[in-house]
């Protein structure tokens, strides 16, 4: 029951933060937040088969895919949160790889890691997002009349 309360509040908070890019962002702020959506729900749909070695392999396309979506965000991109995305999602991509070679590492310490990713770069998209939204606001501003 308590494990439900924290799932509450990490969709909550990931739903608004996604709500906030689509409303204020720019175009790579809102792909980004559609895909993590997206991703999202589809996590939803595989986490419950456990696969080769105990990792789920549908978590790891999932996870692979968004790291390729995230990397062409990041592809000359003029801020740098999609950078940092980037990175993160490589974090998570590379825990998937040490599940399969290693079974010394306990695997719910591998799926905090990368919960507490996943906050991380909903939390970067959300201050990309803020940036982008205030850049366009002074452009707005000084734009001659």
């Amino acid at each position: 029951m308590v494990n439900m309360g924290y799932a509450v509040v990490g969709a909550i908070f990931m739903v608004g933060m996604v709500l906030f890019a689509f409303i204020k962002g720019g175009p790579r702020e809102r792909v980004g937040a559609g895909y993590l959506l997206a991703a999202w729900f589809a996590s939803l749909l595989v986490q419950e088969n456990n696969g080769f070695r105990g990792l789920p392999i549908g978590m790891f396309l999932i996870d692979a895919m968004s790291l390729v979506v995230f990397a062409a965000l990041a592809w000359r991109a003029p801020q740098s949160w999609p950078v940092w995305v980037a990175g993160l999602q490589l974090i998570t991509v590379m825990a998937h790889i040490m599940i399969l070679t290693t079974k010394t590492i306990p695997i719910a310490s591998l799926y905090t890691v990368m919960n507490l990713i996943g906050y991380l770069i909903i939390i970067c998209i959300g201050v990309g997002t803020f940036w982008a939204w205030q850049e366009r606001k002074a452009a707005a501003e000084y734009a001659p009349r």
